[in-house]
């Protein structure tokens, strides 16, 4: 029988160390925090940027959803769902593949999807503070 790794909330703050933030956390963002892989998931997102935006995709609230799908005896998938600022952006072709090519190489991932979806369309409200802060949005 294989266990299902989890981590509380001190545990992910503790991986995290100082990069955790509430405030750079995406309102709407449905993430595993609890899960064991959601440090190295966080980090991999974070270092991900549009590149017409100085903030990282994840605190400017383009990651929708992420499930972890645990395999019996191998590493888990990971099944992204995420948007752009607008359907006209430029990269929006290369975007998937970005973020695939920041989460493959975690440790205990064997499969990334990463789908565009457009429903809800991306919003500002979507920002996390931090991002706000750092485009000059304040709400």
């Amino acid at each position: 029988m294989m266990m299902k790794a989890v981590a509380d909330e001190d545990m992910v703050k503790n991986a995290l160390g100082d990069e955790y933030d509430e405030m750079a956390e995406p309102p709407i963002a449905e993430v595993p925090r609890t899960h064991a892989l959601w440090p190295a998931i966080s980090r991999a997102l974070r270092e991900v940027y549009d590149p017409e935006i100085p903030v990282n995709v994840y605190e400017l609230g383009l990651i929708y959803k992420i499930e972890v799908k645990e395999n019996e005896g191998r590493k888990a998938d990971l099944d992204v769902k995420m948007t752009l600022t607008s359907p006209h952006c430029p990269v929006a072709q290369e975007m998937p593949g970005m973020i695939q090519n920041a989460l493959f190489p975690i440790e205990g991932v064997d499969h990334v999807d990463v789908e565009i979806i457009w429903e809800p369309a991306w919003e500002p409200s979507m920002m996390a503070e931090t991002a706000k802060l750092q485009l000059n949005m304040f709400t």
